[in-house]
């Protein structure tokens, strides 16, 4: 029988560096909002107050709204660029698995590992 403690590490692992790319990529996302915020001429323009053109917070308040099966093909690729960020780890964990014949415990301790919703 498989030592469950090791594919519970192996898990564990993928996990921390999963939220080490998310940590990156919502780094990256606040570094093209910075960048698209003017600084407004109040208080006399010394950077105290920033606004969003509006353009863009209406295009954000629609994405926001819209599932992403209705999304453009343009915004759903956009997306999947952020998935594919992801996919290596995800993939090689899963050979990893497979390889070992380990495939139900993994789809067991990804179910039980899981968020509850409440």
């Amino acid at each position: 029988m498989p030592n469950k403690n090791s594919i519970e590490s192996e898990i564990e692992d993928i996990k921390e560096k999963l939220a080490d790319i998310e940590h990156q990529r919502w780094a990256d996302w606040q570094k093209y909002m910075h960048s698209k915020f003017l600084e407004s001429s109040l208080n006399g323009g010394d950077g105290s107050f920033v606004a969003l053109p509006t353009e863009l917070f209406k295009r954000w308040q629609r994405q926001i709204r819209t599932p992403y099966k209705d999304l453009t093909d343009k915004e759903k690729a956009s997306d999947m660029e952020q998935v594919d960020r992801y996919w290596p780890l995800i993939e090689a964990l899963i050979q990893r698995e497979v390889k070992k014949g380990r495939v139900e415990e993994l789809k067991r301790n990804a179910y039980y590992s899981q968020p509850r919703k409440t």
